[in-house]
């Protein structure tokens, strides 16, 4: 599945959906090939019914600034780029407004998949990775990120 994307703006930013035990809500993702996991600011979790203090689960996140811990929330369901992915562990944590997104997208959600990004013509495309695919010279995949 294909979608567009700004490519002469900063950030590649992803809607997503999530669902939560009170509701579901749209946020804005920046994707992020750089965070191992997605992450999703704990307010945005809290209005959907997830309790991020009440998580007995805590994972390391290094930040530009240091070390820090966050919650870890598994989400009942993620919605983004065409894939759907239930009980998707998630950080909780707060950016800064100055962030402009929600959160990250990361590899957790993407592991798996054949991500194309085309910034000539601002297209992002993630595919499920077949069998036949993972047998392909190296030379054919050259132009995707995984």
């Amino acid at each position: 599945m294909s979608f567009s994307f700004d490519a002469q703006q900063g950030l590649v930013v992803v809607r997503a959906e999530r669902t939560g035990p009170s509701g579901i809500a749209v946020v804005r993702l920046a994707l992020d090939t750089g965070a191992t996991r997605t992450l999703i600011n704990a307010s945005l979790l809290v209005a959907v019914g997830y309790d991020p203090a009440a998580s007995l689960e805590r994972a390391e996140v290094t930040t530009g600034s240091g070390v820090e811990f966050a919650a870890l929330i598994s989400v009942s369901r993620i919605v983004a780029l065409g894939r759907e992915l239930s009980d998707l562990p998630v950080l909780a944590h707060t950016l800064p407004p100055s962030a402009g997104v929600d959160g990250v997208l990361g590899l957790d959600f993407l592991r798996g998949q054949l991500l194309t990004i085309d910034f000539v013509n601002g297209r992002l495309t993630l595919a499920e990775l077949g069998v036949s695919r993972l047998n392909q010279p190296q030379k054919e995949r050259r132009h995707t990120l995984l």
